[in-house]
């Protein structure tokens, strides 16, 4: 029969474990989360006033309990209860609960550090600019506990939301991170430990666990059913001058993917299938290495939470998990210094002048050129785990940040070079195999970025998250060597190339995605399988009955993904999609209008609405709704972008010009924007026309832009016809240049 275990919480495990429970008190983990009270606060609440540009706070305490006074949507002063404390060091955060079960953090911490390191005093976490960065504002969806927070800060959460009522019920076994949230529910456990303890004699043992093997729920592990073990339990250098040491065999573990189910950039799709009985992406779908989070060399840009960076190195790929460098219970390093890293890399060969060429201060410390910081939430500096080399060199090349100008911030990147170069003369070369080239080139549009990322998503030389990253990138560039990547990124075994082919094929035709990615939708892993369906039911008129039946079942679990993330703008505008495709047209509106609900400044509801109401031949509503979008999203330029169509459809060209004009504006790398842009100025002002062509295919690379200028510049007899044609020449076929030339004087 089935089985499940039950939690029981931290202080079951004390009595036995005593060293990890007192390791574990007080550290990260146990600070993760608390009720708000005198043991757990640390902020001044003595009357304090904070007055800030974009909103000011009083703290106070009343009957004891800890208050804030901030204003609310409505601008009035409104005094709310502080009902948890969110971590501890080096700052601390504070959550008002409501209600409708929903849990705000107020947009004030504590800085937590020693007075002398600038701490000790409260300070406002976010953009001064709130019209920018509305999602900080704290009664929005972007400082929602229940679902922003708590599956990471606490231990066995359901974040239980009712779409109905739009409230949660969140639950959660334990408020912080327990022995439970790693091990897994422990009654099992116990049950084991208690039998363990009236055992007499060796025979006995042997006899009860080979009893236990034949039953229904037999204990594994201990009562658990997860393994958390190292995966090399052995590394031997083989001499004594050896560099680093080598791992002695590999067996499977899952202590990575328990960490990882917290500390990776992703978006869980599910709080019911089990994380150790079944992959990573049941319950999470991970965030790859995209642009908007990293840098072309895979340095960590934007918060990645480890995972993704770790992927990346050498370590992964060598068998170095968590604990090799860290106390799982108490979460700090094992060792000081260089020390943790001379548990495998030789002193002799690392930890000495003529490796790091620095005396002895903070550039001879390994983790300083290897793991360089970066500085979130103004205070909180965080370890990239790419242990990458630095090369001052890429700074120039790709725009990424170097470890030596970080610290030595009044030098110059040439300076970095130069040094760098004299200690290892082959540093700063340019190394064309590197993953970087491919992903830099992508950026900025090469045409021929297509070859590079189909090699590099297939170089087993390369880790697998940057392998499915490549695959990704190929939905800009389709092409014949990216045909047979994403064949082969299908059949793989790895569920992140096999994701990332789905975002991959997006450029082909529907006839030609289907045959790649159908396959997908009997995927063995749930965001796999429903990420392709959606992807292909976005094509649904187009599809065959037996394509629109094979369709029915990942759809169905989509939709269920689409539920669990209801209180979010995006599950709710892509349910809306799905319906629209579906010519399910109530349902997709009342799906847009839900998204517009729960997060009023999710700007693609607005804008796909008002397609909605546009394919209805009903342009009044769907004015009225862009300007609502507008309104509630100011610093959207799709909504502008929009907005500037519906009125080039009435024929109001010069608000349509004012439309997109701010649409570039905003969101100045859009080529699109700049292309549509440039059609709407020809009639009138040529020259501006061809600016914003021109600028359309420099942020882009695409060649459809630069076609365009050109045929502008032919047409109206520019000088510089000539050397436009000259550039478009090697970006597309023979035949459609010809058409151009064919138009000179």
């Amino acid at each position: 029969m089935a089985y499940s275990a039950d939690f029981v919480g931290s202080f079951s495990c004390k009595t036995c474990h005593q060293q990890a429970f007192d390791d574990w008190t007080g550290s990260d983990h146990d600070m993760a989360m608390r009720h708000a009270n005198a043991d757990s606060v640390f902020g001044d609440f003595n009357q304090v006033s904070i007055n800030h540009a974009a909103a000011n706070a009083k703290f106070f305490t009343k009957d004891s309990n800890y208050w804030v006074r901030l204003a609310n949507r409505r601008g009035q002063a409104t005094d709310y209860k502080i009902s948890y404390t969110f971590g501890y060091y080096p700052l601390q955060q504070y959550m008002v609960e409501f209600e409708d079960g929903r849990v705000q953090l107020i947009p004030f911490a504590w800085d937590n550090r020693t007075i002398e390191d600038g701490g000790q005093k409260w300070f406002y976490l976010y953009p001064d600019n709130s019209e920018q960065h509305q999602d900080f504002y704290w009664l929005n969806v972007g400082q929602n506990w229940n679902h922003m927070c708590a599956d990471c800060h606490s231990t066995n959460v359901k974040k239980n939301y009712n779409q109905a009522t739009d409230s949660f019920n969140t639950r959660f076994s334990e408020i912080n991170v327990g022995c439970e949230a790693c091990h897994g529910a422990a009654s099992e456990h116990l049950v084991w430990a208690a039998t363990q303890a009236e055992q007499t004699s060796a025979t006995k043992q042997v006899a009860d666990l080979a009893s236990e093997k034949q039953q229904s729920h037999s204990i594994k592990g201990f009562g658990f059913n997860r393994d958390l073990s190292k995966p090399v339990q052995n590394w031997t250098r083989l001499s004594s001058e050896a560099p680093t040491a080598k791992p002695n065999g590999f067996k499977a573990t899952q202590q990575l993917q328990i960490c990882a189910q917290c500390h990776s950039r992703r978006l869980q799709i599910s709080d019911t299938n089990a994380l150790v009985e079944q992959p990573f992406a049941d319950r999470y779908q991970l965030n790859l290495i995209a642009q908007a989070q990293y840098h072309d060399d895979g340095q960590v840009y934007d918060e990645n939470y480890v995972y993704g960076s770790f992927l990346q190195s050498k370590m992964h790929k060598n068998g170095v998990v968590c604990s090799n460098c860290h106390n799982p219970h108490s979460t700090e390093t094992l060792l000081k210094g260089n020390a943790l890293c001379s548990q495998c890399h030789n002193p002799a060969e690392f930890d000495n002048k003529k490796h790091h060429n620095h005396d002895d201060n903070a550039g001879a410390q390994c983790v300083n050129c290897h793991m360089p910081e970066t500085t979130y939430m103004q205070i909180d500096d965080r370890r990239d785990h790419s242990f990458s080399i630095p090369k001052p060199a890429n700074t120039q090349r790709l725009g990424s940040p170097n470890a030596c100008n970080q610290c030595h911030q009044d030098k110059s990147v040439d300076w970095a070079i130069t040094h760098s170069s004299n200690w290892y003369p082959e540093l700063n070369t340019l190394q064309p195999q590197h993953f970087s080239s491919a992903f830099a080139n992508a950026r900025v549009g090469n045409p021929q970025s297509v070859d590079s990322l189909s090699y590099l998503s297939q170089d087993h030389q390369q880790a697998n998250i940057i392998r499915a990253a490549a695959i990704e990138r190929l939905a800009q560039y389709p092409g014949r060597n990216g045909v047979v990547a994403i064949a082969r990124a299908v059949k793989h075994q790895d569920d992140m190339l096999r994701f990332a082919a789905i975002e991959g094929s997006r450029s082909y035709s529907v006839n030609e995605r289907w045959q790649m990615i159908a396959p997908l939708l009997t995927d063995s892993v749930l965001a796999v399988r429903t990420q392709a369906a959606a992807a292909l039911a976005n094509y649904w008129p187009e599809l065959t009955k037996d394509q629109q039946q094979m369709l029915q079942k990942p759809l169905a679990e989509y939709i269920e993904v689409l539920a669990f993330n209801a209180d979010r703008g995006f599950a709710q505008t892509n349910l809306g999609n799905l319906y629209a495709n579906q010519e399910l047209i109530n349902k997709a509106e009342a799906s847009y209008l839900n998204a517009i609900k729960v997060q009023p400044n999710f700007a693609p509801a607005y804008s796909n609405l008002a397609d909605l109401y546009r394919a209805q031949g009903i342009e009044t509503k769907a004015m009225e709704i862009l300007k609502q979008g507008i309104a509630a999203q100011p610093s959207s330029g799709t909504l502008y972008f929009s907005q500037a169509l519906a009125q080039l459809r009435v024929k109001q060209t010069q608000a349509a010009l004012s439309s997109l004009k701010k649409a570039t504006q905003l969101e100045p790398n859009n080529g699109r924007f700049w292309y549509v842009y440039g059609v709407a100025l020809t009639p009138a002002a040529i020259g501006e026309a061809g600016n914003a062509f021109n600028r359309a295919y420099q942020v882009s690379g695409n060649p459809q832009y630069l076609y365009a200028l050109c045929e502008l510049m032919i047409n109206n007899r520019s000088p510089q016809s000539l050397q436009c044609l000259s550039k478009l020449n090697p970006l597309v076929p023979e035949d459609v240049l010809d058409s151009l030339r064919s138009k000179l004087p």
